[in-house]
């Protein structure tokens, strides 16, 4: 039981663990050069699985986005300038953290305005909810007549 356990465990902890699809043919020579390749394609989305950096892609995109930064720094372009290159051939949407600027207001300032609406909207339903809510029975006291005929089913169940 207790190796049936273990064995779930490290499968979730296997499965919690980024897979980095960096092929071994991939990787430049010189270890400083893929370092920085790496650390650039933790950077870059790949644009076909949207929410994940190419260096954990196994896309066929992300796979020539990952050649083409290690190409751009071998021969000798700066971090800035294969982004740039990058941001030229398919916008910024190929930034994990794209730059904040009016092309990508959306991207910025939408998620906070959907949650503000959202606790707006939760706001205004719960306030009509109060407002339309069944008040509070009051006693009005029995007529002479609704007393007797209580006072006449009563003795007649025995209570």
């Amino acid at each position: 039981m207790r190796l049936l356990a273990l064995c779930a465990l490290l499968l979730g902890l296997n499965a919690a663990t980024p897979a980095l699809a960096v092929n071994p043919d991939e990787m430049l020579k010189d270890p400083a050069q893929e370092a920085r390749a790496r650390e650039l394609g933790r950077e870059l989305r790949c644009v076909v699985c949207q929410n994940q950096s190419i260096d954990d892609s196994d896309a066929d995109l992300a796979r020539d986005l990952r050649l083409i930064v290690r190409e751009r720094i071998d021969k000798g372009d700066t971090d800035n300038d294969v982004r740039r290159f990058l941001v030229e051939r398919y916008g910024d949407y190929v930034l994990l953290k794209p730059p904040f600027k009016q092309t990508t207001l959306a991207l910025w300032l939408g998620p906070p305005v959907l949650l503000l609406v959202g606790a707006g909207m939760v706001a205004l339903f719960y306030r009509r909810r109060r407002r339309t809510s069944v008040p509070p029975a009051v006693e009005v006291p029995l007529t002479p007549e609704e007393q007797r005929r209580l006072d006449r089913l009563m003795k007649e169940t025995g209570q």
